[in-house]
């Protein structure tokens, strides 16, 4: 992959890293693709992308920290997909206004909240933080 590096990983989970640019967004968002293909998840294909789309835009946007990259997991749960954006930023997202007729931003955690189920923020063990939003998968108990 041009801008990622892939860890150890198995069926449950998919941990990629990405170098903190925009062209990572649509990668991240194919290798998505391409996973919930696998768990034959297709039908949130394309909720699941925007919410990724979002979480991943803000962290390279707001949480660049020169020379350390954004690191993207989707998780298998019962019921459901966790996507989570891990950044070395401490500086935490927070909700915007409703964004103003015309404006390119201040949509993305709104979005983010009308879609998922359930998303958060908590501190990683080193330094930076993880944001995260939760799924239903139709058809499966959440």
């Amino acid at each position: 992959m041009d801008t990622a590096s892939v860890k150890p990983q198995n069926a449950e989970s998919i941990v990629l890293r990405w170098r903190q640019t925009a062209k990572s967004v649509p990668l991240a968002r194919h290798e998505l693709r391409r996973t919930l293909e696998r768990w034959e998840w297709g039908a949130i294909e394309g909720v699941a992308s925007l919410v990724l789309s979002e979480l991943l835009t803000n962290a390279v946007r707001h949480g660049r920290v020169p020379g350390r990259e954004v690191e993207t997991r989707f998780i298998r749960l019962p019921g459901g997909l966790r996507v989570e954006v891990h950044d070395a930023s401490e500086r935490r997202p927070a909700m915007a206004l409703p964004a103003e007729e015309g404006a390119e931003g201040g949509r993305g955690l709104p979005l983010v909240d009308t879609l998922a189920a359930r998303w958060g923020v908590e501190d990683r063990s080193g330094p930076g933080k993880l944001v995260w939003a939760e799924l239903p998968v139709d058809g499966e108990p959440w």
